[in-house]
């Protein structure tokens, strides 16, 4: 858990990059639960990822900085530290899975970050180490960073603000930082509700280790959903996201689909697959009833295949 003065301090650091997003209702008609979208596809850089980008390299000394940032990421956490390093004159360097998404690498090259591919393999290397062989500078971890997780737990100050009875808060999960900061916020302020994460069926990997108790590794499947889901859970993240989270769900891309159809029809919303997941879990039910607040995690998707989804009324988008 991330304490509470760690996130204010956070708060006040990433006031000039981050902006604070709307808590918005989701009109679904009908009964059932009330679901409320907490908006982070309107950041600067369509994700969350500025929020622990920011608060991670201002709080570093800029000697350690100068000679540039490093991070791995499949896109958004790229962005993130890209935009600041852009804001503070340095230099970043970006290594990416070889399946990222098009419309995520043009955004880091207007960002001025510099793209290196890796397999996916040698990606996820890089995010176990913390390290990317080869090339120098603060490596800003897109998980397990202290200042990567307080930065996200900002948004967990912000929806109790606006509304300070959530039932449940629906993460979408990756690494594990977003629900960490999230939660740790949400467990401190109002320890009565639950927090459920949502992954793809294609890498559940927390849904994995739940159940086995411990990390594990899992069947990893590219898809469309590329900001979420892994072949396995940080064994660093593990005792920090097992205490805090309720429950875990995987949902079938098909599902993420659907949901990214219905952010769009109903709220007018841009969301990237991960970005829809949360919502997905809830539409389906699995977050239980009362005040639900899904987060909206991002809208970097490619046009393309935004197009598709929208189009395919059928629900056959894996």
């Amino acid at each position: 858990m991330i304490a509470l003065a760690q996130i204010e301090a956070a708060r006040a650091r990433i006031a000039d990059d981050a902006i604070r997003t709307p808590l918005v209702r989701l009109e679904l008609g009908g009964g059932g639960a009330e679901v409320y979208l907490k908006l982070e596809n309107l950041q600067p850089i369509g994700s969350f990822k500025i929020r622990g980008a920011a608060n991670a390299i201002r709080a570093a000394a800029p000697a350690v900085r100068e000679q540039g940032l490093v991070t791995a990421s499949a896109g958004n956490m790229a962005q993130g530290v890209a935009w600041v390093a852009r804001e503070l004159g340095l230099p970043a360097t970006i290594a990416v899975p070889e399946h990222a998404p098009q419309a995520k690498l043009e955004a880091i090259a207007r960002l001025g970050g510099r793209v290196l591919k890796l397999s996916y393999d040698d990606w996820w290397q890089a995010i176990v180490t913390g390290r990317v062989d080869g090339i120098a500078g603060l490596f800003v971890h897109p998980v397990c960073d202290e200042g990567v997780i307080a930065g996200n737990g900002t948004i967990g100050l912000e929806i109790l603000e606006d509304l300070p009875d959530p039932d449940a808060v629906v993460i979408p999960y990756g690494g594990g930082g977003l629900t960490v900061g999230v939660a740790s916020a949400v467990k401190a302020l109002r320890p009565q509700a639950n927090v459920y994460t949502a992954e793809p069926a294609t890498g559940a990997a927390l849904v994995a280790a739940r159940r086995a108790g411990g990390p594990v590794d899992v069947e990893y499947r590219a898809s469309f959903v590329d900001g979420a889901g892994s072949r396995r859970v940080l064994d660093a993240m593990w005792p920090r996201v097992a205490p805090l989270v309720d429950d875990a769900f995987a949902v079938a891309t098909a599902d993420a689909a659907a949901a990214v159809r219905v952010l769009a029809e109903r709220a007018h919303v841009i969301a990237e697959g991960a970005g829809a997941l949360a919502l997905a879990a809830a539409l389906a039910g699995r977050a239980g009833s009362g005040k639900i607040v899904c987060i909206v995690s991002g809208a970097n998707i490619d046009p393309a295949r935004l197009a598709e989804i929208l189009c395919d009324r059928a629900g056959a988008i894996g």
